[in-house]
């Protein structure tokens, strides 16, 4: 997958590892002991292919997903401990949609698709959780790669720079209050297994009750 997304990975990463070698072996000839700084320098080798390789990994996936549906709910899934994520709390005909996340910086309402529909359905998530979670901070982000948007690869970053506001129980409590109220998935009158072909959403979308 990486190589498809970055023709280069291979040169680059031979590179990394050649030169990382070579450095520790030249600094080992110099002071008398190649043999110790030869095992140090291919050890540190290894690691040093090893962290570019993952970054350059990430990147293409990034690069893969950026512009794909659900692909803002596939990073918050990875986000990591502390945060508790539910897909698809809102979504329009249009297929735009909202995800959300709660964790020691409050909640984090995350947006894919039109900027300017996806306001709307952001205003109207706040104004449900607001009868239930009103004391509890609640960030927005929009994804996308336009002004006052968050690009994709910039995501779970930006999440982990809010700042911590609450404790492990308000962040439980919070949960619990928010699961109470119910989500877009759990509202909507699906029959249980596959969903059937050609279903189409109603008229005027989905309503919470």
């Amino acid at each position: 997958m990486t190589r498809r997304a970055d023709k280069k990975i291979g040169l680059v990463l031979a590179s990394v590892g050649t030169v990382t070698l070579g450095v520790f072996l030249a600094i080992g000839f110099l002071i008398g002991l190649p043999i110790y700084l030869g095992i140090l320098g291919l050890l540190l080798a290894f690691l040093a292919t090893a962290i570019v390789f993952g970054r350059r990994a990430e990147r293409a996936a990034f690069g893969q997903m950026e512009g794909q549906p659900g692909a803002a709910a596939a990073v918050l899934d990875n986000i990591g401990r502390g945060w508790s994520t539910t897909p698809a709390v809102a979504m329009n005909r249009s297929q735009d949609v909202v995800h959300r996340a709660v964790g020691k910086a409050g909640i984090v309402l995350v947006a894919e698709g039109n900027p300017n529909r996806v306001k709307s359905l952001l205003a109207a998530e706040k104004r449900k959780m607001n009868r239930v979670v009103a004391d509890v901070p609640v960030h927005d982000l929009i994804v996308g790669v336009g002004e006052g948007q968050v690009e994709l690869k910039k995501l779970r970053t930006t999440m982990l720079k809010l700042s911590r506001v609450l404790s492990g129980p308000q962040v439980t409590a919070t949960n619990d209050r928010l699961k109470a109220m119910g989500d877009l998935m759990s509202n909507m009158p699906l029959p249980k297994g596959p969903m059937p072909k050609g279903m189409k959403l109603p008229k005027g979308g989905f309503k919470s009750r």
